[in-house]
Formats: C-alpha cells, sequence, structure tokens
C-alpha cells in the first residue's frame, strides 16, 4: 500500500465520502443476517484509537493528532473495505447466494469499523474542543482575578508605603520626644544637684558664723572686709556676706571637667569617700578649697591649734564635724561641675558682678521677695553673689544675689 500523509482536517471528509459510496446492501433478500464475529467492537477500535486521543487534563489542553501509524491503521481498514467489496462482487458472477451474504457481512463490517474511526474522531475533536473553550474561560478567570489582585496588591503597596511613611514619622518624633526627655531628665537632675550645693554652702556658713561669735569675732568688720559699703536691709541678711565669701573660694579657678561622680555618690558620708579615694581628684579639690577657705587664723580660734589643717597638708582628711562639714559641702560643689560637664547639653557657668541691674532671667533675690522689687525692678543692683549661675542648653539655673537700691 502506498505510504500517504492525511492532515487531520480532511480524514473526516475521506471517511465519510467512502462510507456514503459503499453503503450497501446485496441485492435481492438474504435471511438471517448474523453479524460477523470477526467485526472489531468499539472497545477494540477505542483501543486501536487510543493513542490518537488525548484525555483532558487540569493542567495541559489536550491536542489531537495523526501520526504515520494512526494513518496506516486507517488505510488499512480502508483496503479490507475494498477487498470485502470486490469479494461481495465477484460473489454476483456466477451468482453464490451464500459467498454474498458472508461478502456482505464482511463489508457492514469493515464500514462500520469506519463509521467508529469517525465517531471516535468526532468524539475526541468536540471533547478537544469542549476542554479548549473551558481552558479559554478558565483562562479569563483567571486573567480577570489576577487583574483584580493586582489591583489590590498595588492598592495594599500604596497603603504600605502610606503606612512606612507614618511609621518613619512617628519614630521621628519618638526620637525627638526621647531626646528632649532626656534633656528635661538631664536639666532636672542638674537642678537637683545645682540646688544641694546651694544648700551645703549655707549649711557649711551656719558653724563657721557660730564659731567666729563663740571665739568673740568681730562679725561686724568680717562682714565690711568681705563686701565693703553695702546697706543691708536688716542686721540677719549680713549672713548672706559669709555665704559670698565662701562661694567666692570654692569656685574659684574651678574648671568644668567631666568626672566620673558614680562612686562619690554612692557613699552618704564624704569622709568614708575620701578614705576610699585618698589620691582621687575629689580629695585633692577637697584638701585645696580647705585651706583657701578655712583661714589659720580662723581655724586656730576655733580649735586652739592647727591639726586639721597639718593633717591637710600631708595629704589627709580629719575626721572631725567640721571637717566632715566642709567635706559635704566640697562634694556637692565637686558633683555639680563634674555634672555640667558631664551633660550632653552645652552647660556654662556665669558670675554676676557687683553693679549689675537686677534681672529676673538670670538672678534669684537671696532674701525672696523683699519689697523693694515693687519700688522699681530698674533701681535694683547686685551687691553680691551667694551662688553662681549656669546655663544648660536653653535651660538657665539662676544666680542667687543679694541686691540693694543702686543709683538708676
Amino acid at each position: 500500500m502506498e505510504n500517504a500523509v492525511v492532515k487531520t482536517s480532511n480524514l473526516s471528509d475521506i471517511i465519510s465520502k467512502f462510507a456514503k459510496v459503499c453503503k450497501f446492501r446485496s441485492v435481492g433478500v438474504f435471511p438471517d443476517q448474523k453479524p460477523n464475529p470477526n467485526t472489531p467492537s468499539d472497545e477494540v477500535v477505542e483501543e486501536v484509537f487510543e493513542d490518537i486521543t488525548c484525555k483532558p487534563s487540569r493542567k495541559k489542553i489536550p491536542s489531537f493528532r495523526w501520526n504515520d501509524a494512526e494513518v496506516s491503521k486507517l488505510f488499512d481498514a480502508v483496503s479490507a473495505l475494498k477487498l470485502a467489496y470486490l469479494e461481495f462482487q465477484r460473489a454476483h458472477l456466477p451468482y453464490d447466494p451464500d459467498k454474498i451474504i458472508e461478502a456482505d457481512n464482511l463489508v457492514v463490517s469493515h464500514l462500520e469499523t469506519l463509521r467508529r474511526f469517525k465517531r471516535l474522531y468526532l468524539k475526541t475533536k468536540q471533547l478537544q474542543a469542549k476542554t479548549e473553550l473551558d481552558a479559554a474561560s478558565c483562562l479569563n478567570r483567571l486573567r480577570d482575578e489576577v487583574e483584580v489582585n493586582e489591583k489590590h496588591l498595588w492598592e495594599l503597596k500604596t497603603q504600605t508605603k502610606a503606612k512606612e511613611s507614618e511609621v518613619l514619622s512617628l519614630k521621628e518624633t519618638l526620637n525627638c520626644l526621647v531626646a528632649e526627655n532626656n534633656k528635661l531628665e538631664s536639666v532636672s537632675s542638674f537642678e537637683f544637684v545645682f540646688r544641694a550645693a546651694s544648700k551645703s554652702i549655707h549649711d557649711f556658713a551656719k558653724p563657721l558664723i557660730t564659731l567666729m561669735k563663740a571665739t568673740d569675732w568681730n562679725l561686724e568688720k568680717a562682714v565690711e572686709s568681705i563686701v565693703p559699703n553695702v546697706t543691708y536691709a536688716k542686721n540677719s541678711d549680713k549672713k548672706f556676706a559669709f555665704e559670698s565669701y565662701i562661694v567666692r573660694r570654692m569656685f574659684h579657678g574651678m574648671k568644668l571637667n567631666p568626672y566620673d561622680v558614680t562612686e562619690l555618690m554612692t557613699l552618704d558620708d564624704p569622709l568614708d569617700a575620701l578614705a576610699a579615694f585618698p589620691d582621687s581628684a575629689f580629695a585633692r579639690f577637697c584638701g585645696q578649697k580647705y585651706l583657701l577657705v578655712v583661714h589659720p587664723s580662723m581655724e586656730a580660734s576655733f580649735f586652739g591649734n592647727l591639726d586639721m589643717r597639718g593633717l591637710v597638708l600631708l595629704g589627709k582628711h580629719p575626721r572631725t564635724v567640721f571637717y566632715r562639714i566642709f567635706a559635704k559641702m566640697a562634694k556637692w560643689v565637686w558633683v555639680l561641675g563634674s555634672f555640667a560637664a558631664s551633660l550632653d547639653l552645652k552647660a556654662k557657668i556665669f558670675v554676676v558682678r557687683r553693679g549689675t541691674r537686677f534681672s529676673g532671667a538670670y538672678m534669684e533675690s537671696v532674701v525672696g521677695d523683699d519689697g523693694r522689687e515693687e519700688e522699681g525692678q530698674e533701681d535694683l543692683r547686685v551687691e553680691f553673689i551667694t551662688m553662681p549661675g549656669f546655663k544648660v542648653g536653653d535651660s538657665v539655673f539662676k544666680s542667687h544675689v543679694y541686691l540693694s537700691q543702686g543709683e538708676g
């Protein structure tokens, strides 16, 4: 048999035309025609044709293809039909009813085979078309879903960007708040140390004045020697002159250096700190300031000797009540200077000179509201200070001053 390549689209037409030509019955009446047992059943044809068909798949659209083997099977069936038809014609010449019936059955059998090929082909094509239609519909739905999801994704991305921007803004706000909070905490801590140092100076001035009174010191002369020509509102205000004396000597030449005062602050008794760290910068500061604040004549008149001074000159720190009070004052002044230098905020110390016009922004009267401020603030002048002022960042810790009515 000649080999031929038949296009898929023409197979149905070929089978259909050939079936029309060969579709007949033998002339005459044939009794009780029985189907030929050799006729292939639908199952046999489907088995022969199974390589031609494709079952639907969820993942792959089935395709109907004829290769050389399947085409050969089809042409074998056509050739067998032609041979059966020739046998059918021979059975008529000479006329042989038995052979005619046998040949007729064979022709019908081959025709049925071809018809089954055709039905299976058409069924497969219909299934393929339906599958392709379903796949196209499914693809359209998937495209719609993808479009909806992409739109939703774009919305989510937009929302995410907005949230990220909001989070970034909140982080910046938080950082600002944390920074401001740290500033406030620093300012609050510094204010505590500032007030403690001021109080310690006041606390040391009390026993100093008491001892001077007890040893018959001329307090009027002493006050006049500290700050001359001051008109005091009350006689009791003269005690502030002694505080001014102590402040001038305690802060004289003092530089703001960031010393670690953690261990110093853990010990309540400054003498314990001096004993634990005899070679520390604080120990040297305490000894130097004692020699500067307490004059030898004072110590000699107070205690009848200079034993404490001798120990301090040797780098030691006597455990006496008087020296303990002094050491406590020295501790707070030392901590104040160290703390000011350790702050992240820029800290400066300032001193108000005598005769300076009063300014409520930078000064605080040591006697509070003594009534003179109401007479005319612009006429109030500074006589002396009892505590220097500090400027920490934008915060001002006012200098404590003693005021008098000055000339405008």
